[in-house]
């Protein structure tokens, strides 16, 4: 391997290590009662369940959909409702990517039902324990939480009908990995509903090298041309990518007075793997 690989390889590590660590503080936060630290930018997250519920109406969640869920799944991480375009089945499997205390598993549960599977990969060992806990206190029998991470799923070949993920592929320094590992555990005909950040211009490099803006959900943001070649590359069809202007208004309290809202939006990402064949995949 070349030194430019190798250095690529470093820095990516250096990535994930600072967002394993910035989400193992708000978990244990969480968990304590205090303060969520650094990683508190990241979508306004708080341990105050008043605070939580204002974040999560804001991104699309109905008082219903809090109410349902254990206490303490809802920890207000996210940028959107990725169930609202997901469209989940009675008996259907579905997999969250980065899937936090739970909150979007739990959901999905009650949509998918007792017949179905919901499956939450993280790779903060404290998240996984606290969705586990969360789950044991709900009674959630159909879903499970396995440590791992997205760019390298946990998760059988065909075996999924939809991914979910909340604000997390954005945290990946291997998007194109990401994508390629999701195409991989769909079934065919299988979909992606995806809540992310995008950008919506070139990021200054003072944003894109400030690790506390990665962790917070920003540094990472790819543009949506970028995002869209990466899906179609990994073999997915009917991409649509939408931003959302409106987000400007809670993106610009992530890092008040950095003007990152200038930069970064809030968007839906969907796409469909192919019903016959394998794509791009080199899964078959």
């Amino acid at each position: 391997m070349n030194k430019p690989a190798i250095d690529q390889q470093l820095r990516h590590d250096e990535i994930r290590q600072k967002v394993r660590d910035s989400y193992a503080e708000v978990a244990e936060a969480s968990n304590s009662g205090d303060c969520c630290g650094e990683a508190s930018s990241c979508c306004g997250v708080s341990d105050d369940t008043a605070i939580n519920t204002l974040v999560s109406t804001r991104l699309g969640y109905s008082q219903d959909d809090l109410d349902a869920a254990p206490e303490g799944a809802d920890m207000g991480l996210g940028c959107g409702n990725p169930r609202a375009i997901a469209s989940i089945q009675p008996g259907e499997t579905v997999l969250d990517l980065g899937s936090g205390g739970g909150f979007d598993c739990f959901l999905a549960a009650a949509e998918t039902g007792e017949q179905g599977k919901v499956i939450g990969v993280d790779m903060t060992p404290a998240m996984i324990s606290k969705a586990r806990a969360n789950a044991v206190r709900g009674k959630y029998n159909q879903v499970e939480f396995r440590l791992g991470e997205i760019e390298n799923l946990p998760v059988a070949n065909d075996t999924v009908d939809v991914i979910i993920s909340n604000c997390v592929i954005n945290l990946s320094p291997d998007k194109a990995r990401v994508f390629a590992e999701a195409f991989r555990v769909l079934k065919p005909g299988g979909r992606l509903a995806i809540s992310d950040v995008v950008a919506s211009a070139e990021l200054p490099q003072a944003i894109r090298d400030d690790l506390q803006l990665y962790s917070g959900c920003m540094a990472g943001a790819s543009q949506v041309s970028e995002l869209e070649t990466m899906l179609a590359d990994a073999g997915f069809e009917n991409i649509r990518i939408a931003p959302k202007d409106e987000s400007r208004d809670f993106i610009k309290d992530w890092a008040p007075g950095r003007g990152v809202e200038d930069y970064v939006l809030s968007a839906t990402i969907e796409a469909v793997k192919p019903s016959g064949g394998c794509g791009a995949s080199a899964c078959c």
